[in-house]
């Protein structure tokens, strides 16, 4: 008797809430890579637990908790019990924190941190749930925007601080973030770790350590984060998945196809469908 699937992935994009992606999963063999998103990861496990590591430790995320992770921090995640775990997931970026706060007349309030990754607050995953069914059964607009933004606006007042203003970089500081924008911007380069060490003016060793240090990801891992970024660009483009995977530096379809569902967990042909 053949076994039954038990990978079951759907991911969807609300345009109209500014392209807000969602994750509805089910997952017992999945390992994802440590990776980022631009966006936070805010997620409510519906069965079974899941363990991750963010901020420098590994944590568990049993049935009905909710998971934090904020925008741009590194993280990964697999099955913490026997059957697997499902999850359902949002992804806001910050601007949508952003405009939250215009909205409640404070523009130039920081961006919400979570210091927490994982969180017990049953009545905020209820609110939750009630957002993902809402977003996956209601056409109604209104509804949607008003669940989802009430629910941010929950979220970040009762569970968010907001970081200490950043120290003085110092001058190894700057010369690793000259690599770091030189990775974001030409993410489909084939550099090598001493033209890198050259740009800042370190020894390849030196680079490697503080990189590492300073953004979780050695620069290799960084650059696949990003090439990662600009696929799922060029994919909500309408771009071909083999022309995606050339443009954005992949040695071909299937690099691509096995990075991405590492990080995302879904493949780049189910991204495209609700893109």
């Amino acid at each position: 008797m053949k076994e039954k699937n038990k990978e079951i992935a759907t991911f969807k994009i609300a345009q109209e809430l500014g392209g807000l992606e969602l994750l509805d999963a089910k997952y017992e063999k999945q390992n994802f890579s440590r990776h980022s998103h631009e966006g936070y990861t805010i997620g409510v496990i519906e069965k079974g637990a899941q363990q991750f590591f963010r901020t420098g430790g590994n944590h568990i995320a049993p049935q009905d908790s909710i998971i934090l992770v904020n925008a741009d921090e590194v993280h990964n995640g697999h099955s913490a019990s026997e059957g697997g775990w499902e999850y359902k997931a949002m992804y806001p970026v910050p601007q949508q924190f952003q405009t939250l706060g215009q909205e409640l007349g404070s523009p130039n309030v920081a961006l919400p941190y979570f210091p927490q990754p994982v969180v017990y607050d049953p009545e905020l995953a209820s609110q939750l749930r009630l957002v993902f069914e809402t977003l996956e059964k209601s056409d109604n607009r209104l509804l949607r925007e008003t669940l989802i933004y009430g629910t941010l606006i929950k979220l970040a007042s009762k569970h968010s601080t907001h970081r200490a203003p950043l120290k003085e970089s110092t001058r190894a500081q700057r010369q690793i973030q000259l690599v770091k924008e030189f990775l974001e911007d030409f993410p489909q380069t084939d550099v090598s770790l001493e033209e890198l060490a050259k740009l800042a003016g370190l020894s390849p060793f030196h680079l490697l350590r503080e990189f590492q240090k300073q953004f979780g990801f050695p620069p290799h891992a960084y650059q696949i984060q990003q090439r990662l970024r600009m696929a799922k660009k060029l994919l909500k483009l309408g771009q071909k998945i083999s022309d995606v995977a050339q443009e954005c530096g992949f040695h071909d379809q299937s690099h691509l196809h096995r990075h991405f569902k590492k990080a995302m967990g879904v493949t780049p042909g189910q991204y495209v469908r609700h893109s």
